[in-house]
């Protein structure tokens, strides 16, 4: 009787629905839903780029505050704006996903893209440290969107295609934290590095870090406007959200209350555990990447400009994106998650190991070598993290997904709030050795 009463279940469909309506074409549209997954990379792209974009200009952007008294101080204090943004992001994860498993994900995403439209603009003309400071650290309080976009991707296809949706997510942040640190190489101090273009007397002359920023914010508006097409997945019905929506899982008709915790969910919390190690690794790798780049040789750096960086990074977020689109299906599809997060990880290991010989290099050869190494290093970022997305999904019915993935976003956001201070506090520690940067990486690993 009550195996009738669910297949009953399955084929009803409130009119007035969001969720219903996404689950009525999800059945009837057996293909790759193209055009929501393309709004998704697009929203995703957006909300990743201004994270790390800061990263190949914080150096210079601290020196220019005169706030470090030595150069070796610098790292230090860049630690803590690197962090703001994390240390933000952590204090309200939790309730966007609350929100956006009460309210919907649509107007969390678009809260989200608006926050990067607003204060990642302020922080392009911050003048003092702690101005920076706190543009950062609101844009974090107010980015909601990876909890309920990881939701999203699962929700808006059939469950042979959430996984390529989850990837997208994955992917597009992977590739956003490369091109925004790409653009701000390329585009900060513009009056220093195109003078024909820009003069010292302009506004971007006397704001040298506001033109990556603004950048970024004008690609936040277009992603705002895509916003307007996403369709709603979650289920209302008469006006209020249930849990007994017209959706394939029959946990997912279930009170609230007999579901399990999400803390004694440990398919759920082992993936967040690992999820977190890797996070902290990934962003403290960002940071200390581009200041042993931009570091003088005589401290084992390898005396790049932030456009030399800018370069690297644009490079391998090309590499990035052809990767996601032409390999990682095939690849999943043939190890799963778990195999192939397992390679990465035991493989990125060995990649970091030959950082520091890097500097002994010099020309073309040096060039060739970086090239290869940042975009190895982040193709295997990309496949751990996507594995462990596809695990914390995979654990938890639709009803909880938000409200778990902005558990996980809480928990990686602490390690990664930590990371960049961690990373700049160890660099100013080793930042004279010849192996600091291999010291620093199998420190984090540790």
């Amino acid at each position: 009787m009550a195996a009738e009463t669910r297949a009953l279940l399955k084929k009803v469909y409130y009119e007035n629905c969001p969720g219903c309506k996404q689950d009525m074409k999800n059945e009837t549209h057996l293909g790759i839903p193209y055009r929501e997954f393309v709004y998704i990379w697009v929203v995703t792209l957006c909300s990743a780029l201004p994270i790390c974009s800061l990263y190949p200009f914080l150096y210079f952007m601290i020196r220019d505050m005169h706030v470090a008294k030595r150069e070796e101080d610098i790292g230090f204090y860049a630690g803590f704006v690197g962090g703001a943004f994390m240390f933000g992001r952590t204090l309200t994860s939790v309730l966007w996903g609350m929100i956006a498993d009460r309210y919907g994900r649509k107007p969390v995403i678009m809260i989200s893209i608006l926050s990067v439209m607003v204060f990642n603009t302020l922080f392009g003309l911050s003048g003092t440290f702690w101005m920076a400071v706190t543009t950062r650290a609101l844009l974090g309080f107010l980015s909601g969107l990876l909890g309920p976009i990881k939701a999203y991707s699962t929700e808006v296809c059939r469950k042979e295609y959430q996984a390529l949706g989850l990837s997208l997510v994955s992917t597009s942040r992977g590739i956003g934290f490369i091109v925004g640190p790409a653009i701000g190489g390329l585009l900060a101090q513009p009056a220093e590095k195109y003078p024909n273009i820009f003069s010292k007397e302009s506004f971007f002359g006397r704001f040298p870090y506001f033109l990556p920023c603004f950048c970024i914010s004008l690609i936040a508006v277009s992603a705002f406007i895509a916003c307007f097409w996403l369709p709603e997945t979650l289920h209302f019905h008469n006006g209020n959200k249930l849990e007994d929506g017209a959706i394939e899982d029959s946990e997912e008709h279930q009170p609230l209350s007999s579901k399990k915790s999400l803390l004694k969910n440990w398919p759920l919390m082992s993936a967040m555990i690992i999820y977190c190690v890797f996070s902290f690794n990934d962003t403290a790798y960002s940071e200390i990447f581009s200041l042993w780049a931009e570091s003088s040789v005589k401290l084992g750096g390898l005396s790049f400009s932030s456009q030399d960086v800018g370069e690297v990074l644009a490079v391998t977020g090309l590499g990035l994106f052809l990767f996601q689109l032409f390999a990682y299906p095939f690849l999943v599809k043939a190890l799963g998650p778990i195999i192939s997060s397992r390679v990465a990880a035991i493989i990125s290991i060995a990649i970091l190991a030959i950082y520091p010989f890097i500097c002994n290099l010099s020309g073309l050869a040096l060039m060739l070598v970086v090239n290869c190494a940042s975009l190895t290093k982040n193709v295997l970022s990309i496949i751990i993290i996507t594995g462990l997305n596809i695990l914390q999904n995979d654990a938890v019915p639709q009803s909880q997904r938000a409200v778990a993935n902005g558990i996980s976003v809480t928990a990686m956001s602490i390690f990664k709030a930590v990371a960049p201070a961690a990373g700049g506090c160890h660099w100013l520690k080793n930042g004279k050795t010849l192996h600091s940067f291999q010291e620093s990486t199998w420190y984090f690993l540790c």
